[in-house]
């Protein structure tokens, strides 16, 4: 067929679109039975969280995104939420597939209890002794889509119809919706994946099938047993008025009336039309008109962590636009037949030689896919739009039923059996989501640190928004309480002119010193000349050469065993390329440690170790840098737990006091450090020692932080030993705007949960 409603678009403005997801998934035990324990208290109150529900069971998660305008980040998100509520589940995983687990008797699964909701648990209540709670356990992905406004415009401008832009918005989604009624058994058989169940789900149901493995069923056909009728449908087949919204509505308040529905949550169609409001409602509906379809034929993608690729809802992106585009043959009985065929393909789908209903007429499930691919082919070229190797991936599929994911779950179980294939997927899945734990999709262009407390956010329920990625300048919203947040630890708790102190090193020293705290004597210099007139009284003594005003260990230069006049300058030259004043301080000898210190409390301290490498006897320095910085954990832009090793002026002048350079080979199992400096940002490593700290060295970082009047502030301390309580210390720097990520996701030691202490500073948990 020609295609001609996009044509003279480009493929930016056909593709655009808003996306939200929801994923369900079971909480199961290590050994693949269902969870009996209550919904994790960390995610706070489930009626309230906009990110991390329950459904109709305790032991039924669902996760739901925002609203994203691509596909890419919209699955990234779930991604992220699959990683959140995966790593706060102690000894439990989340199932992979759409059918459910282990599941005990019908009166022993535990409905979902909603704090004075009664309501709500009264209908969990009825829906379970109507359909069963077995079938109530059964997950999948929900899709929310709209096309984007200014797309609608442009097509309403473009077919200068008659009606108004709410009518003719309507009718879009109307058809989209009577299309996508007779395609879906297409998205049946490229996506199912629910084509096995396990001997204690309904008993009619195992019945119907063999068992292929040990306690596994099926009947070697099927697809996607979850639209199939052992999946969770309606008790009889519902069939709706959609040619208009009024009509639609009327249709569903018949059915009301007349006892089969309760009300419309009931209706278990594979796509609803949704309103503005949240409250699904009827009401909503008819005030408001159709905002967004929702799609709900679609299965847990067991292969996947997140449930559903990017391909894949790229794939049914596509289908949706192809949906609007298709013209409508005059059939009457459309929608019978499409029941008829989606319960076919789901049963029977991986049979080649399957024969559906199109227009009362028969044709093979083979013929007929091809003949969709070819259109979808068709159209994704004339559109000039990027699916291309999408939609190649599913015609072989359509000619290859042992490339679906049913088949390879199928054999998955057949292989290892229904608990064990499973099992293994979760417990890998979660694995994935550990590594991943330090990351937040899709705002990894952001700091780290804003990621993590972006994270902790949504793991709590809080709202938020991005307000400035570039700036990473976001706010937190939780009920009435709005917080601004630059950078995660510039917030509305630090007055500006605590700030101010901080970031002026000879300020900072002379208020520790009237507040009887250690901190290092020195010279402040402002400018070049002054400095190389006086450097001759520092020659050969140990000493530091700093910014007066930066942070990141930029433009700092250490001699802990002093250094000739030449190096000095050479030092003075690169801080003053960082800052107009430089301080020259006394070395002080011991460990640098950081000090976190938010609110009244140290939360954390990081002992700092310089950049450093370990020889093999044959690798050059520069060569152990290059090794050391493929670690995953190390990136740049603190982006990433750790920074990668750069080279720079400031080492090759470190290792020139040590006789070194980056060309110099280390003896094997020697450690050779490249900075003097310990900061992190410079490709240092990060070791967690918070719990052997003495007490007093906290209490005198959090001294330190008041001093200043900061809430929220980094110490950076030396001190000679740390296991002494009265050892001896300085403190040389506080940071007014502390990273959270290398206490967050240490290089050694025990991860510190900064994000949360932040929110509790910030009245929001």
């Amino acid at each position: 067929m020609p295609f001609n409603l996009f044509s003279t678009l480009s493929n930016k403005q056909i593709l655009d679109v808003n996306i939200g997801l929801e994923r369900e998934g079971l909480r199961v035990t290590s050994e693949g039975a269902l969870s009996l324990t209550a919904h994790p208290a960390v995610f706070g109150d489930k009626k309230e969280h906009p990110y991390i529900t329950t459904d109709f069971s305790e032991s039924q998660i669902e996760l739901i995104t925002p609203v994203f305008h691509t596909t890419n980040d919209a699955v990234d998100f779930l991604d992220s939420l699959y990683n959140i509520a995966a790593l706060e589940l102690g000894n439990e995983f989340i199932w992979p597939q759409s059918m459910p687990a282990i599941t005990p008797e019908v009166e022993d699964i535990p409905i979902a209890i909603f704090p004075n909701q009664e309501k709500d648990e009264q209908y969990r209540e009825y829906l379970r002794n109507k359909y069963g709670g077995k079938k109530q356990l059964i997950s999948g992905i929900h899709i929310n889509f709209s096309l984007g406004d200014a797309l609608i415009q442009t097509l309403y401008t473009k077919t200068n119809q008659q009606k108004s832009y709410q009518e003719f918005k309507q009718d879009l989604y109307l058809k989209l919706t009577r299309n996508y009624l007779r395609y879906q058994w297409f998205l049946v058989y490229t996506l199912g994946a629910s084509n096995t169940i396990h001997t204690t789900y309904e008993k009619k149901c195992v019945d119907t099938m063999e068992e292929i493995s040990p306690e596994t069923y099926s009947n070697n056909k099927a697809i996607s047993y979850r639209n199939s009728l052992c999946g969770y449908q309606n008790k009889e087949f519902i069939e709706l008025d959609y040619s208009s919204l009024e009509n639609y509505v009327d249709s569903i308040t018949a059915y009301i009336n007349h006892g089969v529905l309760k009300d419309i949550r009931e209706l278990y169609t594979q796509v609803r039309l949704k309103g503005k409001g949240p409250v699904y409602s009827t009401e909503d509906l008819l005030q408001d008109g159709i905002e967004y379809v929702e799609l709900r034929t679609i299965d847990i993608n067991p292969f996947v962590k997140s449930g559903l690729s990017v391909a894949d809802l790229n794939f049914i992106h596509l289908f949706l636009l192809y949906c609007i585009e298709k013209d409508e043959p005059p059939y009457e009985k459309w929608q019978l037949e499409s029941e008829r065929n989606i319960q076919k393909a789901a049963v029977e789908g991986q049979n080649g030689q399957l024969m559906l209903q199109q227009n009362g007429a028969e044709v093979s499930i083979r013929s007929w896919g091809n003949e969709i691919i070819q259109d979808l082919l068709k159209m994704n070229e004339q559109y000039e739009l990027p699916f291309k190797e999408v939609l190649k991936a599913k015609e072989d599929i359509i000619h290859n039923p042992e490339k679906t994911y049913a088949y390879k779950l199928g054999q998955l179980c057949k292989e290892k059996g229904y608990i064990e294939a499973h099992m293994e997927l979760a417990k890998k899945h979660r694995d994935a989501a550990f590594r991943e734990r330090f990351l937040f999709k899709p705002y990894t262009d952001m700091e780290l640190s804003t990621q993590i407390l972006l994270k902790e956010s949504v793991k709590r329920g809080i709202s938020f928004g991005i307000m400035d990625r570039k700036e990473n300048f976001i706010e937190l919203i939780k009920g009435s309480n709005v917080q601004y947040v630059k950078q995660a630890t510039k917030t509305s708790k630090d007055q500006y002119v605590a700030v101010l102190i901080m970031e002026n090193k000879s300020v900072t020293k002379q208020i520790l010193k009237r507040n009887g705290l250690h901190t290092p004597e020195g010279e402040e210099f402002f400018d070049l000349a002054s400095a190389k007139d006086s450097i001759h009284h520092w020659v050969n003594r140990p000493l530091v050469i700093k910014p007066k005003s930066t942070n990141f260990g930029l433009g700092i230069s250490i001699f802990p065993k002093g250094a000739g006049k030449e190096s000095l300058i050479q030092a003075l030259n690169i801080a003053f390329r960082e800052d107009s004043a430089i301080l020259i301080e006394p070395f002080i000898k011991g460990k640098e440690y950081r000090f976190l210190v938010i609110g009244d409390e140290t939360v954390a301290v990081l002992h700092r170790v310089p950049a450093n490498v370990t020889g093999d006897g044959i690798s050059t320095i520069q060569q152990l840098i290059d090794q050391k910085n493929e670690n995953p954990l190390r990136g740049k832009g603190y982006k990433t737990p750790l920074e990668k090793i750069q080279i720079d002026e400031n080492m090759k002048l470190f290792l020139e006091q040590q006789n070194q350079t980056i060309d110099s080979v280390i003896p094997i199992g020697e450690e050779q450090y490249l900075r003097e400096n310990s900061n992190i940002s410079t490709g240092g490593d990060s070791v967690d020692v918070t719990d052997m700290v003495p007490i007093s060295f906290k209490k005198i970082a959090v001294e330190a932080s008041k001093s200043v009047g900061a809430n929220i502030c980094g110490v950076d301390m030396i001190v000679e030993d740390l296991t002494d309580d009265h050892s001896p210390y300085s403190i040389i720097e506080l940071n007014f705007n502390p990273a959270i990520h290398i206490h967050s996701y240490p290089y050694e030691g025990k991860e510190r949960n900064i994000a949360y202490n932040i929110l509790q500073l910030l009245e929001l948990d």
